[in-house]
């Protein structure tokens, strides 16, 4: 037994060994946990955001830890900064195992004030950022009948919330093409998984405070706008959002596709 349980060990420290890992949205609270949380289990990690310096300070840390993370800045809006950067990375770095897709933005307004500007710049990232750079990965990862996709969504794509219209339809629109992937490439033996996170320690909950009340509203729930708090008693950190990503991407998660994991201390009541 004792040798069983030491293989199992071994399986679980080194099944991210040796492969390629990209990550979209990689300067962000969740992305730049991945990207960690992939580098520390052995990844080499392509880190892909728009800010060319943020992008050189993660990779200049990163390497100063001795991890693998190759900065390139790219824009999920355009096609062909996407079909570039996955081009190459796969020529600097190898065959794209594994992707993640965190890049988001988050645009609050009521409903009657939400602007078309909004509108669009809220689905061109999050929904058709997904669609451009899991196509251009997947088409790839199809030819070689192997690879694992993570979307990084949010609880809110099945709760309603208030002054949250854009982001819910985004996120919702970005579950439901992860899944019909999964499906599609189930065989070519490609799993596509979601991650719906609630709310998590980041810049993008911050900017949603407006005074002191901000975080006790948000963990305790707030009646006036239909919103429930968080069973749990905490808000997530960003770590918490990339070991589920982790264990998504990896060989223990083997048998798993389609699938729409909640991490929000029971935010969403199990929806």
């Amino acid at each position: 037994m004792k040798g069983t349980s030491d293989t199992r060990r071994q399986r679980s420290g080194a099944e991210h060994t040796g492969k390629v890992a990209l990550v979209t949205g990689a300067t962000g609270g969740i992305g730049e946990a991945v990207v960690y949380a992939l580098a520390e289990a052995g990844t080499a990690v392509a880190a892909v955001d728009l800010d060319p310096a943020d992008l050189a300070e993660l990779e200049r840390t990163a390497k100063d830890k001795g991890l693998s993370v190759t900065a390139l800045p790219a824009d999920v809006t355009s096609a062909a900064q996407v079909e570039d950067v996955v081009a190459g990375v796969e020529e600097r770095l190898g065959p794209i195992e594994q992707l993640v897709n965190t890049a988001g933005v988050l645009r609050p307004a009521p409903v009657l004030s939400l602007t078309e500007e909004d509108w669009h710049q809220t689905f061109a990232v999050n929904t058709a950022g997904v669609f451009r750079v899991s196509t251009a990965v997947a088409r790839r990862m199809a030819g070689r009948e192997r690879g694992a996709v993570v979307t990084v969504a949010s609880n809110a794509a099945v709760v309603p919330r208030v002054g949250m219209a854009a982001y819910s339809a985004s996120k919702a629109a970005a579950v439901a093409f992860t899944k019909n992937l999964g499906l599609e490439l189930a065989g070519h033996g490609v799993r596509c998984n979601v991650v719906c996170p609630g709310s998590t320690d980041t810049p993008m909950l911050r900017s949603l405070w407006t005074d002191e009340s901000g975080p006790a509203r948000s963990l305790n729930g707030v009646l006036s706008e239909f919103r429930g708090g968080i069973p749990l008693g905490r808000f997530a950190t960003p770590r918490d959002i990339a070991h589920a990503v982790a264990f998504l991407l990896s060989d223990r998660a083997a048998h798993i596709t389609m699938h729409d994991l909640h991490v929000d201390g029971g935010a969403a009541l199990g929806r």
